[in-house]
């Protein structure tokens, strides 16, 4: 990793030198000119923005974007997007809790689990394929907390007009505040997208190698410590942990294959087309922990409950997933496009032994095989795109589900999309089966199917944009605490057989006054049930209040302000390091603090540079910050970064 760094900021100088020593002159360039070089005139072919193209899977497309806007500084963090509906933990790379429940994807097949683990992993619908006139090369910077650092160098080439390669590496090492709480992350990407002259045949693929190593101290033992504003504990080293050697490993690669061949030699009114697509998957999530007894105050104990060891726990799960899905795609210019399909799931989750326990066997394996049949019809006229899809298993395990997306865009200020989805869910691997060397933490299960449907719409209009979400859960999965003693966490699997109602409702709206502005970010939510299963703040806001200015002839361009952060108080979901989840709980609430960012950020050419103290206020507010209720959140903290695009 050392290397790697080195190597990095030993290629900034020989970059910087090589730019082209053009100037921005106000913000109404257009890229063209900005590639051009000031007005100075260029004979020979100018690259348009429209060249610089980044295509998902579901082929929505985005383009190479050097500004510097307040979105920029919004995403200018580890994930790489904006955070709003996440709460950070302590440290950079470990997890997130969700503040916002609405950000929750959901898909009919089971995954592997571990799901607060999994907040950087990136998923196949994540991975972008560019399409680019010249070569591209992205480099990002941003400093951790404690020694260490974060880095994600990105660069892409078209060799060929058909032919478009990328290649990515994102490393993290963080140190942290508190005792036994590095992070070090890797995420390496390779990407390929190819089609023959007439586009008969298309084919997308990607690989992925992606780890997360997390020494991991299950949170303070003593919150007064934290919460007294002792000066003796400013040294945030001085507070006893849990856990002072344990650490979770999580290890995953993907070999990603999506092609499309059109049986018609040349495209016409009717096409008639065969696709395919693969996806292998390949995980191991590990938790090891050399010392078992906790120490809280004097007093000695067993966070986790008894174990059949005395030491070097060590936990090993595996998991394995293979997808095939092939269709017959016929596209009509009038009529819209009509896909069917059939795909075939398949996945291991296992470990080395068979648990013989008084309750009964716990099996080594727990395998899936699961297949589909299923249609999709997609229509776009005018104003119009709609998709719609239905798919049903044919298998013994039985999932299903219906979608329906439709957008209208009404003009360039008023844009309008409305959603709905039912499915009958398989539960993730790890609520029916784990096994462990602590003795609490040993289950095999048969729960049922959770059924969710969802109701949402998006509205974008010059006043404000607004997002509502309404969601039925029924037989909800969770985990929760069993223990009856305070200091020990035995976590279990439940379902919930009720019904969860929920509601989400957030608007955006940004005010302007002259170079000042005011970016505001308002959620409310609501559920309605019989128990405290599913817990989110009533309010979450973000308000930013900035200046933006240009400075030396249009060549400098400035952003400062500053950003607040609040949710109201609730029953926050804490984090269990065994099992890499969140888990319901009711004795300690969090929230209801201010936290208040400021930042300048500067724009050269391409270069973006980000200056940030994170949490300046906590110094003045109270020590009643929290990210989980045994994990306190971060402290004021100074940090640096920057975002440097060249390309020819």
């Amino acid at each position: 990793m050392r290397i790697l760094f080195f190597l990095y900021f030993l290629a900034l100088p020989a970059v910087l030198f090589s730019q082209n020593d053009s100037r921005e002159e106000g913000s109404k360039r257009s890229f063209s000119e900005r590639l051009k070089g000031g007005k100075q005139k260029d004979t020979g072919k100018v690259a348009s923005i429209d060249m610089y193209r980044f295509v998902t899977l579901e082929r929505d497309t985005t383009y190479l974007d050097t500004s510097l806007t307040i979105e920029r500084e919004y995403s200018h963090n580890y994930l790489r997007r904006d955070l709003f509906g996440l709460l950070a933990f302590p440290n950079e790379g470990q997890a997130y809790n969700t503040l916002q429940y609405s950000l929750t994807d959901y898909s009919p097949f089971p995954e592997m689990g571990f799901t607060a683990k999994h907040f950087n992993f990136l998923k196949v619908n994540q991975i972008l394929y560019p399409s680019v006139a010249t070569p591209v090369t992205e480099l990002f910077f941003k400093s951790s907390l404690g020694r260490g650092q974060e880095v994600d160098s990105y660069f892409t080439a078209n060799l060929s007009p058909n032919l478009n390669l990328s290649i990515a590496y994102k490393g993290l090492r963080s140190e942290g505040k508190y005792i036994n709480q590095l992070s070090s992350t890797g995420s390496f990407r390779f990407t390929m997208s190819y089609h023959t002259t007439s586009k008969r045949y298309l084919i997308k693929s990607h690989f992925t190698s992606q780890d997360a190593l997390n020494e991991e101290n299950g949170g303070i033992t003593t919150t007064e410590d934290f919460e007294s504003e002792d000066p003796d504990y400013k040294n945030r080293q001085r507070l006893q942990v849990y856990l002072t050697d344990a650490e979770s490993f999580l290890r995953a690669k993907r070999i990603f294959v999506d092609h499309v061949f059109r049986v018609n030699p040349s495209e016409a009114a009717n096409n008639l087309y065969v696709t395919h697509q693969l996806n292998y998957e390949n995980k191991m999530f590990q938790y090891y922990q050399p010392t078992l007894i906790s120490a809280v105050g004097t007093q000695a104990v067993n966070r986790f409950g008894d174990a059949i060891v005395t030491s070097d726990l060590k936990d090993q799960t595996h998991y394995n997933k293979m997808y095939n899905k092939a269709g017959l795609v016929y596209e009509n210019t009038t009529l819209g496009k009509f896909q069917f399909f059939v795909d075939d799931f398949r996945s291991n989750f296992y470990y080395n032994r068979i648990l013989i326990k008084d309750e009964g066997v716990i099996p080594s394996t727990l395998s899936r095989k699961i297949n589909n049949v299923g249609g999709q019809y997609e229509y776009w006229k005018n104003k119009w795109h709609g998709k719609f899809l239905l798919s049903k298993s044919i298998s013994k395990q039985s999932i299903s589900n219906v979608e329906a997306k439709l957008n209208y865009d009404l003009n360039d200020d008023f844009q309008f999309v409305f959603g709905y989805q039912n499915i009958s869910k398989l539960p993730d691997d790890i609520y029916n089966l784990y096994q462990s060397e602590y003795e609490a933490y040993n289950w095999s299960n048969n729960f049922e199917n959770e059924k969710i449907n969802v109701l949402s719409g998006t509205a974008v209009t010059p006043w404000f944009e607004a997002s509502l979400q309404l969601s039925t859960l029924t037989d909800h999965l969770y985990f929760k605490n069993t223990a009856t003693d305070d200091s020990q966490q035995i976590v279990t699997p439940n379902q919930f057989g009720g019904t969860i109602k929920y509601l989400s409702l957030k608007l955006s709206k940004e005010l302007t006054f002259g170079k000042f502005a005011l970016n505001n970010t308002i959620l409310y939510q609501k559920a309605d049930q019989s128990e405290s299963v599913l817990n989110v703040p009533d309010l979450v806001t973000r308000n930013t209040l900035y200046f933006s200015n240009y400075f030396f002839h249009n060549a400098l361009f400035i952003q400062t302000g500053i950003t607040f952060n609040y949710f109201t108080s609730y029953y926050a979901n804490d984090y269990s390091p065994v099992i890499g989840e969140f888990f319901v709980q009711q004795q300690k609430k969090i929230g209801n603090y201010p936290n208040l960012d400021f930042f300048i950020n500067a724009k050269i050419q391409r270069t973006r540079v980000y200056l940030k103290a994170e949490h300046f206020n906590s110094a003045y507010t109270g020590n009643n910050y929290y990210s989980a209720p045994n994990n306190p959140y971060r402290d004021m903290t100074l940090r640096v970064g920057l975002i440097w695009n060249f390309f020819n």
